[in-house]
């Protein structure tokens, strides 16, 4: 077991600690397979809905536009050759591009300890008891991180969304608060700062031990 470190509602560190688990939270960093688990992440995220047209789908004549020989002029089958200004693409892309990159539950799940170990070896992981604001109102969240000593981007993980907490929080252009269960790998690199609530780093051992 590891110790995580606790922080007051002041942003100052506690004389309490956390207990949580080696496997979670004091793994080796895999670069390989973290990046495969962003890149497929990323990947998997993608939606085709890019549609360009080929030859065949663009609405020209298929005559062609002057004999073979004679005229001085490059030979020329039809006004939709793609080296024609107006005609298809060579390759066009099409919505039923398929994206997704396979990658199994176990390899994901040592991808996400392996970033929260390394975020813990960065000092840019803490715990805090809980997490909530009485209204939700943009303006007691920003006295809430200012009082954790928080100007960076932060991160939230809980194990329960709070209404109040996500409406507060949500027009804060460098904050973003998820329930453990949503966090990904992507957003757990990105910012700054990642604060974890007591529960949720339960919730992450529920899930990931």
């Amino acid at each position: 077991m590891m110790e995580l470190k606790l922080i007051t509602a002041k942003g100052k560190t506690s004389k309490e600690t956390v207990q949580a688990s080696d496997n979670l939270f004091g793994r080796d960093f895999n670069e390989a397979l973290v990046h495969q688990v962003v890149v497929a992440y990323q990947a998997n995220s993608r939606t085709a809905t890019r549609a360009q047209k080929g030859r065949s789908d663009i609405a020209k004549s298929t005559r062609k536009p002057w004999r073979q020989k004679g005229t001085g002029r490059a030979r020329a089958g039809m006004a939709s050759s793609p080296i024609w200004r107006g005609g298809g693409k060579t390759f066009p892309s099409s919505p039923d591009e398929n994206f997704a990159h396979k990658i199994n539950k176990k390899m994901y799940r040592i991808g996400i300890c392996a970033i929260l170990s390394e975020l813990v070896r960065q000092d840019r992981l803490a715990v805090v008891d809980e997490f909530k604001v009485d209204s939700p109102k943009t303006r007691e969240a920003v006295v809430k991180l200012k009082g954790l000593g928080v100007s960076e981007s932060i991160l939230i993980v809980t194990d329960d969304l709070d209404e109040n907490l996500y409406l507060s929080m949500r027009n804060l252009p460098n904050v973003l608060v998820v329930e453990a269960q949503h966090a990904d790998p992507v957003n757990l690199i990105r910012f700054d700062r990642v604060l974890l609530t007591k529960k949720a780093v339960q919730k992450f051992e529920e899930m990931l031990g």
